[in-house]
């Protein structure tokens, strides 16, 4: 297959030189031209404009946002010279009402777009152990599927409206940093009573809460190592105003998300955009008075 590849990130670099590697011929498209020489450099074509990417059988775009999916797939004009039958699939963590507004834009234009976002941090990128979560036409879907595999550990299909990928994405986002925050607190509040937080956490990521997610954030809190990140907290602030944000389209309330939003915005107050997002685990501790002078 002739692929095109949008947005070489942490994430999409990674993507990226899997899909190289799977044997797939790989044009690559980025706005800072460092990860594109570097990816042209492991046998992927470099293309200078949003347009020459979209091209061939498909392109995948790997963007940080809803304004830089917006920038670089509808204002850019690539839609508009994109051949008939391109399949786009978009793996970017979006808002569901981009995600409805994507699948107009193709469809008027005889293109075919496929959600598929993903769970995974960098490292999971790299050895292409990303859990996948897809969703649209079932044919357009089956097309990309040896994509998905070269890209993942396993791929989760949830229906044929697209917008269903990107709801799944950002609810468990929104788990995850409802993980986050609640390890946060929980430590806050043993480390008031004389507890070391890496001691209670050991026990609590080895008893109660021996899950991937739980493990790899708590693991961050227990050691403070919120740099370099690999989901910075600026981008967790993104996705929780996401899942507020879907949760007001629809009249489904979630609480914690303000407690959440209020917590990273806080985050972002004391300089810490580009920390992990289990920076939380900090916000947590200066909340309790337990926070030790940087």
């Amino acid at each position: 297959m002739d692929i095109g590849f949008v947005g070489l990130g942490g994430m999409g670099r990674a993507m990226a030189l899997n899909l190289l590697r799977s044997g797939f011929a790989v044009r690559v498209w980025n706005r800072s031209p460092d990860a594109v020489q570097e990816l042209a450099g492991e046998g992927a074509r470099a293309v200078t404009t949003p347009a020459e990417a979209f091209r061939g059988d498909a392109v995948i775009s790997m963007l940080a946002d809803d304004a830089a999916v917006r920038a670089v797939v509808l204002e850019s004009g690539a839609l508009d010279s994109a051949p008939k039958g391109l399949i786009h699939v978009n793996m970017a963590t979006i808002s569901a009402q981009l995600a409805a507004e994507l699948v107009e834009a193709h469809r008027a234009r005889g293109l075919s777009y496929v959600a598929a976002p993903v769970f995974g941090r960098p490292d999971a990128a790299a050895a292409a152990k990303l859990q996948i979560i897809v969703a649209g036409n079932p044919a357009a879907v089956a097309k990309i599927q040896p994509l998905l595999e070269a890209m993942g550990q396993k791929v989760w299909p949830v229906g044929d409206e697209p917008e269903r990928a990107n709801v799944v994405k950002i609810a468990g986002n929104f788990m995850i940093a409802s993980a986050i925050e609640a390890m946060g607190e929980a430590s806050a509040l043993v480390g008031a009573y004389g507890v070391e937080k890496a001691e209670f956490l050991d026990i609590m990521l080895n008893t109660l809460f021996a899950a991937p997610a739980y493990k790899v954030y708590g693991g961050l809190i227990a050691e403070e190592r919120y740099e370099p990140a690999g989901f910075p907290l600026r981008l967790g602030l993104k996705d929780v105003r996401l899942a507020l944000g879907a949760g007001d389209a629809r009249n489904v309330p979630l609480p914690f998300g303000s407690v959440l939003r209020d917590g990273l915005l806080e985050g972002m107050a004391h300089g810490w955009s580009e920390r992990d997002w289990s920076s939380l685990g900090e916000i947590a501790a200066r909340r309790a008075g337990l926070d030790k002078p940087r």
